[in-house]
Formats: structure tokens, C-alpha cells, sequence
């Protein structure tokens, strides 16, 4: 019996689900959650151009310093964000950033705050069918070491707390216990949110860099949280990661050509 390869028959070509095609998207790729983040990606790029909207999936391709960048949304969860990765790494993108909200699971992290994952624990079933449960999540290295570097760089600029850590990747918004966030905090997981994780794994497997920062929209452990009105410092977050993201894709595109000269 002869089965459809998905990623073959799909490979270079119009995309199903984000409608993208080749040479629609540059190298690199940022990923928000909400498809109107990418609206606010796109103003920061140069000559911005609406690739593509379809579902959750909004995509705008640009430039930024001469190099061409792209922002795709993922909508919420593993699953919508393991399909934006795979079917962007078959129009050849290569470096894939979330830029997301996250809840602080530790003392000392405000509203606003940026936190850079170096990890990511998988409480999630998309990336079982990618690698086994005790394969880590973990975003490229070599790129997260410079976002790093520019965030603390740009700290003094941009006024904002930064935390760098081990992230939880949930498959449930409303399933988190009050005996399951005490859990992971006492683990020392730095914050919890729903796509690191699967984001790492694809690009892992499909031999792609990932990396991921997030704006803190609340505290769960000290009970700081908005939900009935317009977080504005979340939002104050999204435009500071933006900001740090694009100077660090142009520093790593500085250094990557040190490299080969």
C-alpha cells in the first residue's frame, strides 16, 4: 500500500495552510500568536508586503537593514505552530523566532518584562509525534546567545526586566491547576506558555534555528494578572521583543558574515 508523504508532496510549493510560496519569505521568520502581532512586525520592516491570511496563519514579508525578514502568525498552541514551521521551512525559511505572551512563574517578574527561553519543558502531545518524550526541547544556541546579548544591550534603551530560563510549553490554557503551576515553579520554570516546545522539536528535525522571547502578561505566583481590561504594559512588551528580535537577527547576520570572510 503506497501512503502520501505530506512534507514531499508539499515541499517547494504553494503551502496549504499558510498560503505561501517560494521566495515569498526570507530567512528569517518571526512568529506571534495573534495574527494582528504581525501587523505590528510589519511596521517595523521596510516596504512590508501582505504575503498571505489564511486561518490563523497572517504572513508579511519585508526588510529590515537590507535583510529580508518575514513574520508569520501561529495561532495558539503546538500543533498550528509545528504547521507554520514546517510548511515555512519548505519555502526555505531557516531561522524561526516566537515572539509570544507568557505567564511569570517566579518572584521578581513584572507585566512587561522580556524572558528568553534556553529550554523548554514539553507538556504537550505535538512533539510525540516528532521525537520521544525524553528528547529535550532547546532552541539553537548559537542564535539564542546573541538575542541574549542584544537584549541585554538594548536594556538600558528600552527600559525592561529581562530573565533568561527554562520555559514550560502547556497544551491546556484553563487545565493549569493551582497544584500544577506550584509544581513547575518549584521546579524553577521561569515562565509557562503554549509553543516554544513544538517550535524547538520541528526545527530541530527539519534541521532549522529556533529561538524564543516572550513579554510577561502576568504573574502566577505572585497573583499579578489582567484579564478584564487592555494590559498595556503586555503590549509595551510585544513592541520591545519586536525591537530586540530585528537587531538580533541583524547582529547574527554580522557575524555570519565575519565568519565566512
Amino acid at each position: 500500500m503506497s501512503t502520501v508523504n505530506k512534507a514531499e508532496v508539499t515541499l517547494g510549493k504553494i503551502q496549504y495552510h499558510l498560503r505561501v510560496k517560494p521566495g515569498d519569505v526570507g530567512k528569517y521568520v518571526l512568529l506571534p500568536g495573534d495574527p494582528a502581532r504581525s501587523d505590528r512586525v510589519a511596521k517595523y520592516l521596510d516596504n512590508p508586503q501582505l504575503i498571505a491570511h489564511n486561518r490563523e496563519y497572517r504572513t508579511f514579508t519585508g526588510f529590515y537593514k537590507g535583510i529580508k525578514v518575514s513574520v508569520t502568525s501561529t495561532g495558539i498552541g503546538c500543533p498550528s505552530a509545528a504547521i507554520a514551521v514546517e510548511e515555512l521551512a519548505n519555502v526555505d525559511a531557516e531561522v524561526f523566532i516566537r515572539i509570544g505572551s507568557s505567564a511569570a512563574l517566579q518572584p521578581g517578574m513584572a507585566i512587561g518584562d522580556l524572558v528568553i527561553a534556553c529550554g523548554a519543558m514539553k507538556n504537550e502531545g505535538t512533539s510525540r509525534f516528532y521525537v520521544p518524550d525524553v528528547f529535550p526541547a532547546v532552541p539553537d544556541m548559537d542564535f539564542t546567545s546573541v538575542l541574549i546579548e542584544t537584549a541585554r544591550r538594548l536594556q538600558p534603551e528600552l527600559h525592561y526586566g529581562l530573565h533568561v530560563g527554562i520555559c514550560a510549553s502547556d497544551d491546556s490554557f484553563y487545565g493549569e491547576t493551582q497544584e500544577w503551576i506550584e509544581k513547575l515553579a518549584g521546579l524553577g520554570i521561569t515562565n509557562v506558555e503554549m509553543e516554544s516546545s513544538a517550535i524547538f522539536t520541528v526545527a530541530h528535525v527539519r534541521r532549522r534555528k529556533a529561538a524564543s522571547i516572550c513579554a510577561v502578561s502576568g504573574n502566577l505566583v505572585t497573583g499579578e494578572v489582567i484579564y478584564e481590561k487592555e494590559n498595556e504594559r503586555l503590549v509595551e512588551g510585544w513592541e520591545k521583543e519586536i525591537q530586540v528580535v530585528l537587531e538580533a537577527i541583524y547582529a547574527y547576520e554580522q557575524r555570519q558574515k565575519s565568519k565566512a570572510a
